[in-house]
């Protein structure tokens, strides 16, 4: 079991008194089962339903009142009602039931002290004029794969998660961890995966999982569908997303097909509902508020950089490279520096943007978009000596403040930069690129030091 750090966001959530029934979001296999049979472990008892399991579907299905509910279901699973506020009840697979989703209203009506959370797939698509979704009596969490931080929780490598965690990153730990995030880099954080990989450390044996969890989500596409046509575009777009994941995409076309656009944007939302991808649309602003303008080309963000590079076939070129830059032209680290710039952020509306400018004159384009402390922060993934990072210059020259990132292979400092364009003067925070996920940690620290400067 790998100790997932949202464990201490769900923590918060149980002990808050405000608290309302959780729905727990993530694409499937990401491990959401697994998290919360692991918190369940801070409570007296604990109380699970599988709504695909007919004996535990029946209750919602012959639901009169929530008192006979909660009766029921503490009854069939044999556990008291003297300890019902001091016992979880997870609701897992409650799409196979769109009832019972609307019923967690009434959890938090008649039993609010009592702590749910519900878990399903494509929960947006359940709902019609007769099943309504329960706007403001639920609260939102959202679970993705595993962030480097937990891979190495997973590998034992407690020495290297005392040093990622540390701010500054102490210098004699860097080559490691550069090591270590080369090998993360390379299987990605799919649960499953980097389960089989630590017991077994067998790279070429993780092919048949990947392939698995890849036909599990074309196996979805039927759940997911009004029509064969649209059965057919998604499929289409599950397998050509991979190929395409970190480049703008248009959506007439997609992928060399001949698609109308509308059918591939329906096809795109809809695995976005299902958290498989995320289209990320970009932005021409250098201050907030931080508006997508969804007029523009969106970047393809998927579910997981293992994924793609075992489906582009780029696992080889990941091994013998000495900066993850060089694989893949540089798409492959920008890729999964969004993967990790997302693993932290545990909310439903959480996103990833990036930066354009694109005039006649002239065209930038900034990988990421960082909101911090009322600031809009530039990011780029590059590699390269400071003056060559163009976009990042086009930036700072209208933005109201002095802070920039960059990720990259080399070690960590701050440097002073002055824009190629209209010579302002700003920092730029130099980070190794295994230090991604904790990005909000280092920009509290790079705006101490910039103030002392």
């Amino acid at each position: 079991m790998v100790n997932r750090i949202i464990i201490a966001e769900l923590k918060k959530w149980a002990t808050d008194s405000s608290r309302k029934p959780l729905v727990l979001r993530g694409a499937r296999q990401v491990g959401k089962t697994t998290l919360v049979h692991a918190f369940a472990k801070n409570f007296k008892q604990y109380i699970y339903l599988n709504l695909e399991l007919e004996d535990d579907r029946l209750p919602f299905e012959r639901f009169s009142k929530i008192e006979t509910l909660i009766e029921e279901v503490f009854f069939i699973k044999n556990k008291s009602l003297a300890y019902k506020e001091q016992t979880l009840i997870f609701i897992d697979e409650i799409q196979e039931v769109p009832e019972a989703l609307n019923l967690l209203r009434y959890f938090l009506e008649f039993f609010p002290n009592i702590p749910v959370i519900a878990a399903g797939s494509m929960l947006e698509t359940l709902f019609n004029n007769q099943i309504s979704f329960p706007v403001g009596r639920v609260e939102f969490k959202v679970l993705r794969p595993l962030s480097f931080a937990e891979f190495l929780d997973g590998l034992g490598e407690t020495t290297a998660i005392e040093a990622i965690h540390k701010i500054p990153l102490p210098a004699f730990a860097f080559e490691k961890l550069m090591s270590l995030f080369h090998t993360y880099a390379l299987i990605g954080g799919m649960p499953e995966v980097v389960k089989n990989y630590i017991q077994n450390k067998d790279l070429v044996a993780l092919g048949k999982i990947y392939d698995a969890l890849i036909a599990s989500y074309m196996d979805d596409v039927e759940k997911y569908a009004h029509s064969a046509a649209q059965t057919e575009h998604i499929r289409y777009v599950i397998r050509t997303a991979f190929s395409l994941a970190g480049t703008r995409i248009k959506f007439e076309g997609f992928g060399n097909s001949t698609y109308r656009s509308r059918d591939v944007g329906e096809a795109l939302r809809t695995l976005e509902k299902a958290m498989v991808l995320q289209l990320v649309f970009p932005s021409t602003d250098v201050d907030l508020p931080l508006l997508p303008d969804i007029k523009k080309s969106p970047k393809l963000q998927v579910l997981d950089t293992g994924m793609v590079n075992y489906f582009v076939g780029i696992q080889k070129e990941i091994i013998g490279s000495a900066d993850l830059n060089q694989v893949y032209k540089g798409k492959m680290l920008e890729h999964l520096v969004g993967q990790e710039l997302l693993a932290p952020q545990y909310e439903a509306l959480s996103s990833l943007s990036f930066w354009v400018r694109e005039k006649k004159t002239s065209t930038a384009e900034v990988d990421f978009i960082y909101k911090f402390d009322g600031k809009l922060i530039p990011i780029e993934v590059k590699a390269g000596a400071e003056g060559k990072l163009k976009s990042l210059h086009w930036f700072m020259d209208t933005a109201p403040h002095n802070m920039a990132v960059r990720f990259y292979a080399g070690a960590l400092m701050i440097s002073e930069c002055t824009s190629t364009n209209l010579g302002r003067k700003y920092y730029l925070l130099n980070l190794p690129y295994f230090l991604a996920s904790k990005i909000e940690a280092y920009l509290e620290w790079f705006q101490q030091e910039v103030a002392k400067k």
